[in-house]
């Protein structure tokens, strides 16, 4: 191993400053030593560059040509991908093929169009999953689940491989896809070169540390220094006497490019701010925005607070979205890209812009931007047109404006990025999965918000998202600086912002963990031993491993706190300890008693919800639904919490009773008559019903009348305390405390708070320990588990005292999907035999779809009814789910993804030929949706060619892969 000054590079000028302004013959001094420390073939490569390389680009090419592999870790737009393309220019040199993976296909296919421009079309290949082109070629990018895939089948490809590029390598840390890049690392020879491509980490020398383990000698070379210094901004509203306008964040003697800690902010911004704060208006621009070029601003919701942090509550309110747009066109900071996290938010700020009469293009670029559309979408069927939204996007298109996400047509999106990158399309409303790699810099980022949904929760930005987000403001050889721009909005904080504009760093956590796939492959391969050992070499295990000393340091600490606590609860009277347990078997009794009684009282509330009818009148006679109310709908006994009962209250709201909804349960004090066609959604049935509720309540010897109603039940605590009191175990500890011998200490309080200091460290010394021994080869006890699964499945079986992939095993080798195993289930028990093509399809939907929110409508429609082929075939997926789901649980294993209907028959319509308007009739898909998820079971029909235990099925699968890729979904991302 080299020494670490030798391996380990960094920015030249970061530890001087007096370096960073040089004179032209110093320059020219590092200049000529630079270029003598070189090789041959970096002198070459220089050459045949258009521009001066930076200092971190030679340092890393430098590396390469001396044999070494290589981290480069630098910010977004630095031009890492130089560094990648001088190893194919090794590879090609050498004779030997690169390979140049990404972590998405759009960024595959726009590395492959560089390429093939440098290189031409005879020495580059494209491998995607649902593209080949020229896969046997010296040089082949591809996404990084393809070279996992090669390096599993030991595919022939592989030989001659000199080079892997491995662009966002950070991407290892994605807890859905992270894993395949560890993967592929461990598994590629070992006299392969890998060029690690990552934004800048603040735990580089980690991750280096480990490539070197796993890879060998790997120089790992950081900058963070931006090529095109970045401005942070807000923009704010004008109101009153406020203009508004693009206020700097920081104050004016603050470099923007090295802020520090604790920046002072711009008192301008505070100024604005705070006169904003009192306003308590519509929040109308008033005062005509966007005049000036000034500078920023922003907060989180839920950040940080501080105290010149505005109320989250007060009337404050940034600009409306095109004027925005229209200011950053006046202060000449376009092209822009603005994000926002919400599909339905790009495209509404879209509709915003053009009903504002936006427009940002000249007539010239107007008919440029025209004839490139038509001619990408001329093989769009006219039919498709309309329900693409064809001619909306193209207006917005024609004025220079356009969203950008996950839900348009791929082919759309492709159009945007071309558009954009020409300089014709001046800003694009996206969602953060535009700052995934795609080459599309702007002059400025714009944030609508320092907020986004996780899918489970509203959460604030972290450094890290905000430096990914803005790192792409500032186009090298275009613009002088990049600009930073977050719009204001109630409970924006400046100082939080500054905060997170001067943390460029966060750390790179691996998300690996071993799948059913990669155990089998790795059995069949190396065996069961070997592989415990190769997956003890993941960076998920070297993380654990270095966090274990930490953890030791704590354990010690705490053992020797403990001693201590212990000698101090000593008493002279008698065991100190033995009295403790005591207390403790006190609380313990009297905490069960409370349950028992809570029990009690909760079987009570259920008995008085068990046997409602429609129509009864019931009183609820305590909580937040305390009054009258009658059922509509008894509700199905769900066990232990019962019955879940429909009502309308005499308020006329429908409302759903839970046990927290009737803390002293209910009583039945009437009934009337609800007419069969009764539709709680129709307010005018509502209102009839309630009409009669009220009548019923009022009428003479009414409930309603004479104040009715049962009993309120036992008070919360007096049945704990009377069962207390009578129970015979308690009585009989507490005896056995007022007699022990330490009951009568003077100091005994003093000497209970030492010992319960102890009690809770022990508890905590515990957990660390079982912390540590979880940590400790926690990777391989994991693939334990995996192989017990699937050995008592059959993929696994033992051979003279070896564990040995069987033919279902085999089958599971070739199975790359999330839900792998369920997968190979369906194909060993024959779930799917006897589907036709487009049932084949649907059928693998529901292994594939995920809906993106929790919000179905009902059961959806299985094409050819409940008794039909397809939904007996459903059934039987979903019981072989819930099995798998057990067995996972019993040898605590993540659980396979539960199945999801909700695309069945839009793929079986699609799959038997239908058009795009009938297919996504009555949906909420957006046509982008659906063509992706169509790609992605076209995927795993692909699998299911090769890995199908017989040639019908193979057959069929194949079949449907040609019944779904036509139309939209066929249109070549190429």
């Amino acid at each position: 191993m080299a020494p670490r000054s030798d391996r380990r590079t960094s920015d030249a000028n970061r530890s001087d400053p007096s370096n960073a302004e040089p004179g032209p013959a110093e320059r020219y001094r590092r200049f000529r030593e630079r270029t003598a420390q070189t090789g041959p073939q970096l002198a070459a490569f220089r050459e045949s560059l258009e521009i001066e390389l930076d200092d971190f680009q030679v340092d890393s090419c430098a590396a390469l040509e001396r044999g070494q592999s290589v981290l480069v870790a630098a910010p977004t737009g630095a031009g890492k991908t130089i560094v990648g393309e001088f190893a194919v220019h090794l590879a090609i040199a050498s004779g030997r093929k690169a390979f140049y993976t990404t972590p998405i296909k759009a960024l595959s296919n726009q590395k492959y169009a560089d390429l093939v421009r440098r290189y031409g079309t005879d020495s580059v290949g494209l491998l995607t999953g649902d593209t080949t082109i020229n896969g046997e070629a010296p040089v082949v990018v591809m996404t990084t689940e393809v070279l996992r895939n090669m390096l599993y089948a030991d595919s022939p490809t592989l030989a001659g491989l000199g080079f892997v590029v491995m662009d966002e390598v950070h991407y290892l840390a994605d807890r859905f896809r992270g894993a395949v890049w560890e993967e592929v690392i461990i598994h590629l020879a070992s006299d392969v070169q890998l060029v690690s491509l990552s934004a800048t980490v603040s735990n580089a020398e980690e991750f280096g540390d480990w490539l070197e383990m796993v890879r060998g000698d790997t120089a790992v070379v950081v900058s963070e220094h931006r090529p095109v210094p970045l401005s942070q901004h807000v923009v704010v509203a004008g109101r009153g006497t406020n203009p508004g306008g693009i206020l700097d964040l920081y104050a004016h003697m603050v470099d923007p490019t090295s802020p520090g800690t604790n920046p002072p902010i711009n008192p301008d911004l505070l100024a604005v701010m705070r006169q904003s704060e009192g306003f308590r208006g519509s929040g109308s621009s008033g005062g005509g925005w966007g005049g000036g070029r000034g500078r920023g601003r922003r907060g989180g919701r839920g950040g940080p607070s501080h105290p010149s942090a505005p109320s989250q509550h007060s009337g404050r309110r940034g600009p409306p979205r095109f004027a925005v747009v229209d200011g950053l066109d006046r202060a000449g900071l376009l092209p822009a890209i603005f994000f926002i996290f919400s599909r339905a938010g790009c495209e509404g700020a879209v509709a915003q812009c053009l009903g504002a009469g936006l427009r940002l293009t000249s007539p010239a670029q107007e008919a440029q931007i025209r004839e490139i559309v038509e001619a990408r979408c001329a093989a769009i069927p006219s039919e498709d047109l309309a329900i693409l939204g064809y001619w909306g996007w193209l207006d917005a298109l024609s004025r220079g404006v356009a969203a950008h996400h996950a839900g348009m047509l791929p082919l759309f999106k492709e159009t945007v990025e071309e558009l954009f990158s020409a300089g014709l399309v001046k800003v694009v409303f996206a969602t953060e999965t535009l700052a995934l790699g795609i080459n599309m810099p702007a002059r400025s980022v714009v944030l609508e918000k320092l907020v986004k949904w996780d899918g489970s929760s509203h959460v604030d930005l972290t450094p890290g998202e905000y430096t990914q987000l803005t790192g792409r403001a500032g186009r090298r050889g275009i613009d002088v600086e990049g600009h930073a721009v977050v719009v204001d909005h109630p409970g924006l904080d400046p100082v939080a912002l500054a905060g997170l504009a001067s943390k460029r760093l966060y750390p790179l956590r691996s998300s690996f963990s071993p799948t059913y796939n990669m155990a089998v492959n790795l059995v069949s391969q190396v065996g069961r031993e070997r592989a415990r050992e190769i997956l003890e070499t993941s960076f998920a295990q070297f993380q654990a491993d270095r966090g274990v000393v930490g953890l030791a340091k704590q354990a010690a600490a705490n053992s020797e706190a403990l001693d201590g606590y212990a000698r101090a609860q000593q008493c002279d009277k008698g065991d100190f300890t033995e009295y403790m347990r005591l207390r403790r078997a006190i609380t313990a009794r009297e905490g069960a008693l409370a349950k028992r009684a809570s029990g009690e009282r909760r079987s009570a509330i259920v008995a008085s919800l068990t046997g409602l009818q429609r129509g009864d009148i019931i009183e609820i006679p305590s909580g937040r639904r305390a009054g009258y109310a009658i059922i509509i709908d008894p509700g199905q006994d769900a066990g232990f919490d019962g019955p879940r009962p429909t009502v309308l209250s005499s308020e006329r709201q429908v409302q759903k009773l839970t046990l927290a909804d009737v803390p002293h349960g209910v009583e039945t004090v009437g009934a009337i008559r609800i007419p069969k066609a009764f539709n709680a959604r129709n307010p005018a049935a509502r209102r009839e019903l309630s009409v009669q509720l009220r009548a019923a309540l009022n009428a003479p010897g009414g409930p309603g009348r004479t104040g009715g109603g049962a009993s309120s039940g036992t008070a919360p605590g007096r049945g704990v305390r009377r069962g207390a009191g009578e129970d015979a175990e308690l009585g009989r500890l507490q005896s056995a405390l007022r007699a022990h011998a330490c009951h009568s200490c003077p100091d005994r309080e003093d000497h209970v708070r030492w010992a319960t200091r102890w009690t809770k460290l022990d508890a905590e010394h515990r957990a660390l320990l079982r912390r540590i021994e979880g940590r400790t080869g926690s990777i391989a006890k994991v693939f334990d588990r995996i192989c017990e699964v699937l050995s008592t499945l059959g993929y696994l079986e033992r051979q003279d005292g070896e564990l040995v992939v069987t033919a279902p095993g085999a089958a599971l080798r070739r199975l790359y999907a999330e839900s792998d195993l369920l997968l190979a289930e369906c194909l060993r028990l024959k779930v799917w035999e006897g589907l036709d093509a487009a049932g084949l399809a649907a059928a693998v939907s529901t292994l594939v779809y995920s809906a993106r929110r929790d919000d179905s409508d009902g059961d959806p429609h299985i094409p050819g009814g409940p008794g039909g082929v397809l939904a007996r075939a459903l059934d039987e997926t979903i019981r072989v789910w819930s099995k798998l789901d057990d067995l996972e649980a019993a040898h605590r294993l993540e659980a396979t993804g539960a199945l999801d209907l909700g695309l069945v028959e839009a793929v079986h319509r699609w799959a038997s030929g239908r058009g795009l308007d009938v297919v996504l009739k009555g949906t909420d898909f957006a046509a982008g949706d659906f063509v992706r998820w169509c790609k992605q079971i076209i995927d795993v029909l692909g699998q299911l060619t090769k890995a199908a235990p017989d040639q019908h099925m193979r057959a069929t699968a194949d079949q449907a892969i040609e019944a779904l890729r036509r139309g939209v979904v066929a249109y070549s991302s190429v």
